[in-house]
């Protein structure tokens, strides 16, 4: 049994819902497929997508314009590139994840390594109220400077020792390498120490390596076969700070063709290590095999659903409820138990019993005996078959038929007397 039913909501704002919700979930695939998902790259961090005086967007924009193909990389996938991969690994880096990539990469690709030295923040608060205009996104002030202590935990042939040293004002910041010269832009320098398995590729006014080459052991496989492997233990010679200087530039350019010595056209820079990696892109991954077929049928799954929704004849029915109340749900479902049981004849001595008694009450008699029915019933139905005959019949009786049939006739002297 169906009831028919009102429904709650019209046609008209179930599918405004349906819609704005598929244009939500539209416009989440579509921020996931960009990788943008809340956090911003211009953080304020030492890494290529940060315009702050201790990022590299600059070193990223200069590489463009002189032709390079530069990638900002979310994914680790980017260490496997066969061209040139740039790592801004942060001061608390792990030394057995970054030995771990420059290992891998020995057989693979050449690599910069740019060494982290300022800790800055970001203009908020006050600060930001009181130089409202003047500040930009992204923008940080340095409020001192260290020296990462990972990297004489390295691998061999990759560790070394830095210091950090703070120059006095009589002190020269100059600098020198790859055919160039020019002034540091800060007294604060972070600085190699010698190691008879590296090559020095820039110098300070002190003789102390700003940038170095990874030679290996002479004669070593690693010296025989590796792709170039450069630090750059000075960040101010290529970060944002340091190319507002024409020959820091230059500087950031040489160093860049020297580790690219095949000449490639592709510059990666990594931005895991700083925290921005990204999961695989949902929007895309969804369709490629394997998962197309699945999306595919998702997808015609949701139209069947929706044009079933929409073309739906008449109103919406609601189930009437599968027990029913009162006293006669109550006798329906117990007979209804004793049909499923084929256990009738069970009822037929207990109706009998139950005959007698109305009879007898019909018949104005006290607990009456099945003689005194059939003789008050002689009396007042005297062309009538005794209560006694019919009710022997009934109590007999086995087939559903015949219980039936023995019933009816008890029902029927009932009925008579009436």
């Amino acid at each position: 049994m169906r009831i028919a039913s009102r429904s709650a909501f019209s046609p008209r704002i179930v599918l405004s819902l349906v819609v704005l919700g598929f244009m939500t979930f539209l416009a989440t695939l579509y921020f996931i497929s960009v990788g943008d998902t809340g956090r911003g790259d211009n953080d304020g961090g030492a890494h290529a997508a940060a315009k702050g005086l201790n990022g590299y967007a600059g070193l990223a924009r200069l590489l463009e314009a002189e032709g390079y193909d530069v990638t900002l990389s979310r994914s680790p996938s980017a260490f496997e590139t066969n061209d040139l991969l740039v790592l801004t690994p942060p001061m608390s880096a792990d030394p057995e994840e970054i030995g771990k990539i420059l290992e891998d990469r020995t057989y693979v690709g050449p690599t910069l390594v740019i060494l982290p030295k300022w800790w800055a923040t970001g203009f908020e608060g006050q600060i930001r109220e009181r130089l409202e205009g003047k500040v930009k996104d992204g923008w940080v002030r340095f409020f001192g400077s260290g020296a990462p202590d990972w990297t004489s935990e390295l691998p061999e042939p990759f560790a070394f020792e830095v210091e950090l040293e703070e120059l006095k004002e009589n002190e020269s910041t100059e600098w020198t390498g790859m055919g160039l010269a020019s002034k540091l832009p800060a007294r604060t320098v972070l600085f190699a120490k010698d190691s008879p398995l590296h090559d020095p590729l820039a110098y300070d006014n002190a003789g102390h390596a700003l940038a170095l080459h990874v030679l290996g052991e002479a004669g070593s496989e690693y010296f025989d076969e590796a792709h170039w492997t450069v630090f750059v233990t000075e960040p101010d010679l290529m970060n944002n700070y340091g190319l507002a200087d024409a020959d820091r530039a230059a500087l950031a350019l040489e160093l860049i063709r020297f580790t690219h010595y095949e000449e490639g056209s592709s510059v990666t820079f990594d931005l895991t290590l700083n925290g921005l990696g990204s999961a695989q892109n949902l929007l895309t991954l969804a369709f490629r095999p394997p998962f197309l077929a699945a999306t595919l049928c998702m997808i015609l799954a949701l139209l069947v659903v929706g044009w079933r929704a929409f073309r739906r004849f008449g109103p919406p029915q609601a189930e009437a409820p599968v027990t029913a109340f009162g006293k006669s749900s109550l006798v329906a479902n117990s007979a209804g138990l004793i049909l499923r049981a084929k256990r009738l004849r069970l009822l037929t001595a207990p109706y009998a019993e139950l005959s007698a008694r109305r009879l007898a009450r019909r018949l104005g008699l006290n607990r009456a005996t099945s003689a005194e029915i059939d003789a008050a019933i002689a009396r007042a139905l005297p062309d009538e078959e005794p209560y006694s005959n019919r009710a022997a019949r009934l109590r007999h009786a086995e087939k559903p038929a015949e219980i039936l049939s023995a019933a009816e006739d008890l029902h029927e002297l009932e009925r008579k007397l009436s």
